[in-house]
């Protein structure tokens, strides 16, 4: 037997950790930072409820710090094993994690600055040193690769068509004649996305953690280069500036893809496109270097010559001073800054600059969660709080759920369908409350499985 603990990312989208004791190892499967309310934020500095010293390995779906950010915490406080993933999540978590460190130092430092923090000093929860301590501890593997663990079980990534290197994680045992398999979704991507491979379909479940991010939505039917392209010109033709918060990994390159085919269909003018974030940049030459990992489209138009990321203005603002640059660009211009959810990060700087004025355009193009400043422009906040000031909400606000890098519950009930036998037990994870429990009813309604919605800290024997 086995036992399948939840961590994290249960009744919210973040601080996705799942530990499964087997065989006498404990083995951890993402190691995420939880994102977006007070109460969430402050979970990340409770000490792990397991001894960090005691973990054998962690297994890491993909980059984004939801699911990776508390890897050099672990670290810091025991963790010695090796945490695996495939090569290209090992490159962009080492840009992720140095970020994400980088910015915690920074915001510890302007809040002692200030002296708006309730804490004296403010702490970051890690540096950058932790970080990159912590990436010694990588071991990369390829998707399809049989990582073997014993001479009884094996662990399998396969492509989840989330981002780049993104995976769902499978876990064989084989004991008499007799396989079992669990499977953590990790962050299921989409069908037909520009750069990325679709998500692969896997067979003979008989445990599945699946999330439910958009477990109650669909995506526009509209395409989103259409979206994007209309609201780009009536954009202009309000002599406005674009913002576009994005996460740095995954949907600005695909934002970068997405525009450079608009000017070259001439559905846009050919602006300066500003791309105001390093880890951006960083990530772009990942992307460049791991073109094999791409749909085969965005092969083909690289070998036909394309720089498939490049539109025709394109800057890369490096520098502080790069950024500080941008409060003097006020018209016909985009600009994308991360972080996508408007928690930190450059973006902030630009809302105070750009918010005000409703000749500027604010367009979302990625998830929101609960508490965060994303969430509550959307939701039609007059203000919002930006280190420690209040910042009127004038400019135009919009959104387009098509970029979303998440399946949403039709596309993820069509992978479901590919399942030759149903599973033992799902568990629905990584959801706000209601998005958990509409996919958990979908999924009873339309293939009769026993579907759970597990807990915090709530733990499950399974037969593995």
């Amino acid at each position: 037997m086995a036992s399948l603990t939840f961590y994290g990312a249960v009744g919210t989208v973040t601080g996705s950790r799942f530990l499964l004791e087997l065989d006498g190892k404990k083995l951890l499967f993402d190691c995420g930072m939880f994102q977006g309310t007070k109460e969430n934020r402050l979970r990340n500095w409770d000490t792990f409820p397991v001894p960090a010293a005691e973990i054998d390995r962690t297994f890491i779906s993909h980059a984004h710090i939801d699911h990776s950010g508390y890897i050099p915490r672990l670290c810091k406080d025991g963790f010695s094993g090796p945490i695996h993933m495939t090569q290209a999540t090992a490159d962009l978590c080492s840009i992720l994690l140095r970020d994400s460190a980088h910015i915690q130092e920074e915001d510890a430092a302007w809040a002692n600055k200030q002296g708006f923090s309730k804490h004296d000093p403010a702490l970051p929860l890690y540096t950058v040193a932790d970080a990159e301590a912590a990436t010694e501890q990588f071991r990369p593997v390829y998707f399809g690769e049989n990582l073997r663990l014993d001479d009884t079980t094996r662990v399998k990534y396969r492509d989840a068509g989330h981002i780049l290197g993104s995976g769902s994680i499978d876990l064989k045992t084989t004991r008499n004649g007799k396989t079992r398999k669990i499977v953590f979704s990790g962050d299921y991507g989409r069908p037909d996305q520009p750069v990325l491979r679709d998500p692969a379909q896997v067979f003979n479940v008989d445990y599945l953690v699946l999330e439910s991010t958009y477990g109650n939505r669909l995506h526009d039917a509209t395409p989103p280069a259409d979206l994007l392209a209309q609201y780009v010109n009536e954009g202009l033709e309000r002599g406005g500036v674009i913002l576009i918060p994005s996460f740095a990994v995954g949907r600005t390159q695909s934002l970068l893809y997405i525009l450079r085919e608009l000017e070259e269909k001439k559905a846009i003018p050919e602006l300066p496109v500003y791309v105001d974030s390093p880890m951006s940049a960083r990530a772009t030459e990942v992307f460049r270097d791991h073109i094999a990992d791409m749909d085969i489209t965005s092969r083909t138009k690289t070998i036909e010559g394309t720089k498939i990321f490049k539109t025709r203005n394109l800057q890369f603002c490096h520098s502080r001073r790069d950024s500080m640059a941008l409060n003097e660009v006020n018209e016909r211009a985009i600009i994308i800054s991360s972080s996508g959810m408007v928690t930190g990060g450059r973006i902030l700087h630009h809302m105070i600059h750009k918010l005000r004025n409703p000749a500027n355009t604010v367009l979302f193009i990625g998830y929101q969660a609960e508490g965060t400043r994303g969430r509550a422009i959307l939701e039609g906040a007059e203000s919002v709080k930006i280190h420690g000031t209040e910042v009127q909400v004038n400019a135009h606000i919009e959104r387009i759920t098509g970029f979303s890098g998440h399946g949403d519950y039709n596309e993820i009930l069509a992978w479901l369908m590919g399942f030759n036998r149903p599973p033992e037990k799902t568990f629905i994870v990584h959801g706000e409350p209601e998005a958990s429990s509409a996919l958990a009813e979908k999924i009873r309604t339309r293939f009769g499985w026993d579907v759970t919605i597990p807990g915090f800290q709530d733990s499950f024997e399974l037969d593995l």
